[in-house]
């Protein structure tokens, strides 16, 4: 059996999908899997040649993520890891995976569907908060303002140059907290501390400043399984399938806040999924094996 780990594609997020595709494509070839990569913007009409496989799409953002792909291998009938097409655009989209969690009584933060020009006009605007593509991943497009007064124009006017609608949301002060799902059950909890002069953005998500402590020092036990009981909980009504990671606030009362899903996670050496499966006691070889296994199970191969 041949694993086709699939990197890179041609959304904002493709530097780190390479990284993290060439992290599964080694640790599967140290499994003792026969590998072949492939960049889907390259086209994927070399899977028609291939029997006996695998795919593993590795990719983050547009075109990877968000369930175009998965509706493509779909229509190849061709055995793939991660949530299906429809389970996929629902989690990459913000806005919809919001409305999905609140009609379940999920806990959210306050949040609007904003434009350009009605964004100023917004009550939560006026507080801190987060202002977010409504579709993207990474932290890209992602921007955190802490006082509202002051905020730039320019970086908000970026947001909008992105994506014309975005997630304004309530900034949430606290802790964050990541937990990553394998099939169905949670992994250890991830605390993440930013550096303090600074945010948890795409920039210190890679550069080793932010503190990714697993397990976490400022969150309780009790706490911690609240959490994975909750990302467990988002997993399943999100319709996932193998693996995700569940982002999440604690704030200073103890109330924990889902923030977003992501169907697709980082699988860099610096990517929090591996981390915490490490953790778990799952080295990367180790996880790649359950994840075939994952597949062949679902796909009754």
């Amino acid at each position: 059996m041949k694993i086709v780990v699939l990197g890179g594609g041609d959304s904002p997020e493709r530097d780190v999908s390479l990284r993290s595709a060439k992290s599964v494509a080694a640790a599967a070839q140290t499994a003792g899997f026969e590998v072949i990569e492939a960049d889907p913007k390259d086209g994927l009409s070399f899977l028609d040649e291939l029997d006996d496989i695998l795919v593993f799409p590795i990719l983050h953002g547009v075109n990877g993520e968000d369930g175009v792909l998965q509706g493509q291998l779909e229509e190849k009938g061709l055995p793939y890891l991660g949530s299906d097409s429809s389970s996929s655009a629902n989690c990459f989209d913000k806005w919809q995976t919001r409305l999905v969690l609140l009609e379940q009584a999920i806990p959210m933060a306050q949040a609007s569907l904003v434009t350009k020009e009605s964004y100023r006009q917004s009550p939560l605007a006026k507080a801190p908060h987060v202002l977010k593509i409504n579709h993207g991943g990474s932290s890209i497009g992602t921007l955190i303002v802490r006082q509202p007064d002051v905020v730039n124009q320019k970086d908000i006017d970026a947001i909008f140059e992105m994506e014309n609608q975005a997630v304004l949301e309530q900034l949430i002060d606290g802790t964050e907290i990541t937990i990553p799902i394998l099939d169905k059950t949670a992994l250890p909890v991830i605390e993440i501390i930013p550096p303090s002069d600074s945010e948890f953005d795409y920039e210190n998500k890679y550069n080793g400043r932010t503190q990714e402590l697993c397990p976490p020092v400022s969150v309780s036990e009790e706490l911690q399984r609240q959490a994975q009981k909750l990302a467990e909980k988002v997993h399943f009504v999100m319709g996932c399938r193998h693996l995700s990671r569940v982002d999440i606030m604690l704030d200073k009362t103890g109330k924990l806040h889902v923030l977003e899903i992501n169907t697709i996670p980082g699988m860099t050496d610096q990517s929090l999924y591996p981390k915490a499966a490490k953790v778990a006691g799952i080295d990367m070889p180790k996880l790649i094996k359950q994840f075939t296994e994952l597949i062949q199970r679902d796909y009754k191969l």
